[in-house]
């Protein structure tokens, strides 16, 4: 959750950021619009809650025939969810999420109202719906998230229980999420509903965690060799890569050990399983996915701060 901003106003880095809002909030409304809403699915959040208020307010308002706008209804959602976690949390709210959620309800309802062919699924297909509806929601708020800013809803609500209870941010998020989508379950009488949605949900945070740490294929090797100085050899002169040594003893025979820390590319990765099993079939080796690598011949921590 983002605090209140100390940007220099019109800087590079606000022009950076705010871009990045307008343009995700835009992507989450056309995921929102063009794949998630026309087939009712509830991925949690408001708009989850609009939706489900969309459906069962249709043909009630003579002015809303087709339902209460999704975008809208989140909106009127957002603001006193913030109001309450600014006066509860304290200031942790800054501008860019204020800025987030209205350009969101903005886009989606502007969008909606803007189509020829009203609120028909681009895709037929639910699961396909489910898929790309995901990954531009997903992609969308990552942008957000990027800026350093929330998208508000749900997340405020986790944090203000979290606040008087000891149970985990992280958990408290999918409790609250988990409890929307089954709202759906009550309106539409239906269980594809709450398990398309639990689909769209885990596909939104995989998508999230793309756009905010990347695509990153590296992975990290622990070995345990004899071996170790040819071993060490082999990673610095000619992957020209770095490497830390470790020290530690056998469990059952207590020697001294040198363990080898390091990360790699994959395609070194088998570049240097096949160099080792060469020099010492009986080295034990450790690969380990990664998710973000910081530091030397990485990505710099300080451009990633500075993002």
């Amino acid at each position: 959750m983002t605090f209140l901003p100390n940007d220099k106003v019109f800087s590079a880095k606000w022009f950076r950021d705010y871009s990045m809002i307008v343009i995700g909030a835009f992507i989450l409304a056309v995921g929102f619009v063009f794949f998630i809403s026309p087939h009712r699915i509830v991925p949690g959040g408001v708009y989850g809650i609009a939706i489900v208020v969309d459906y069962m307010t249709q043909g009630m308002f003579s002015f809303w025939r087709d339902g209460f706008p999704i975008g809208l209804l989140g909106l009127i959602l957002n603001v006193p969810l913030t109001i309450a976690g600014i006066k509860i949390l304290g200031p942790r709210f800054g501008v860019k999420t204020v800025v987030g959620f209205v350009l969101s309800s903005v886009f989606m309802d502007m969008i909606t109202y803007m189509r020829v062919d009203g609120d028909a699924p681009l895709v037929a297909d639910i699961l396909l719906s489910c898929v790309f509806g995901g990954v531009l929601v997903g992609f969308g708020l990552g942008l957000i998230f990027k800026a350093r800013a929330t998208s508000g809803g749900s997340d405020i609500i986790a944090m203000i229980i979290a606040k008087y209870t000891r149970i985990q941010l992280g958990q408290l998020m999918i409790y609250v999420d988990s409890t929307i989508v089954l709202l759906s379950l009550v309106a539409f009488k239906d269980w594809q509903i709450p398990l398309y949605s639990w689909v769209v949900i885990y596909i939104t945070g995989r998508a999230i965690d793309l756009v905010l740490e990347g695509s990153d294929y590296n992975k990290a090797l622990i070995i345990i060799s004899e071996k170790h100085e040819e071993i060490s050899h082999k990673i610095l002169i000619d992957l020209e890569r770095g490497g830390t040594y470790l020290k530690g003893s056998g469990m059952f025979t207590g020697n001294d050990k040198h363990i080898i820390y390091t990360v790699v590319s994959r395609r070194e990765v088998a570049i240097l399983e096949e160099y080792i099993s060469t020099i010492d079939p009986d080295a034990f080796i450790t690969v380990m996915d990664t998710h973000e690598i910081l530091g030397e011949g990485f990505q710099s921590l300080k451009h990633k701060v500075q993002e």
